[in-house]
């Protein structure tokens, strides 16, 4: 009866809440991966996240020392605490990685993503699309009589905003490069 008690009693006797418990939380993390700039780098790193099935929400690459053949790659991608301290330590272990960081976990940074939007539309729908796209500060960059081509640049936050006040105003078609970010200070 006693063996029973223990059964059906409180489950934090059990053996199986002896195992750690993990965060199930998904948390963004920005990471900056200073490489070789050589052919097959990017689809190493890539081929590390598509066979782990890690999700890569954003992906920038540009050479940054063209003496020293060094690109820095900006991903952003999601995860628990614990997947991202794997990808930060897979990453680690490929070759042609110099340095890995986690803009996020390591302080302030400042991210920001160039966008073109092209939103068609005649009379009043184009004075507002005007008017709109000078409150975020938006160049025209490409006019017709019937559409225009605006380039933004901001935070992620404020490139979704622009897109959702357009959609209504006749958004076509928009491209993104990508988050670009640097942590901030002198380090």
């Amino acid at each position: 009866m006693s063996a029973l008690k223990i059964k059906k009693g409180s489950s934090k006797h059990s053996a199986y809440n002896l195992r750690p418990t993990f965060s199930d939380v998904q948390e963004r993390h920005t990471l900056a991966v200073l490489v070789d700039n050589e052919p097959g780098v990017l689809a190493r790193v890539i081929g590390l996240f598509s066979g782990r099935g890690y999700n890569i929400e954003s992906l920038t690459v540009a050479e940054v020392d063209h003496t020293g053949h060094l690109s820095r790659i900006t991903i952003v991608t999601t995860g628990t605490p614990q997947v991202i301290e794997q990808i930060k330590a897979q990453l680690g272990r490929i070759v042609p990685v110099h340095e890995v960081h986690d803009l996020t976990v390591e302080g302030h940074a400042v991210e920001r993503e160039l966008a073109l939007f092209k939103v068609a539309g005649q009379g009043e729908k184009r004075v507002e699309a005007l008017r709109l796209a000078d409150i975020f500060r938006a160049n025209v960059v490409d006019s017709t009589l019937e559409s225009f081509v605006f380039q933004i640049t901001g935070s992620p936050e404020k490139i979704d905003a622009f897109a959702e006040l357009m959609r209504p105003l006749g958004l076509i078609e928009m491209a993104r490069t990508g988050i670009a970010a640097l942590s901030r200070g002198a380090e």
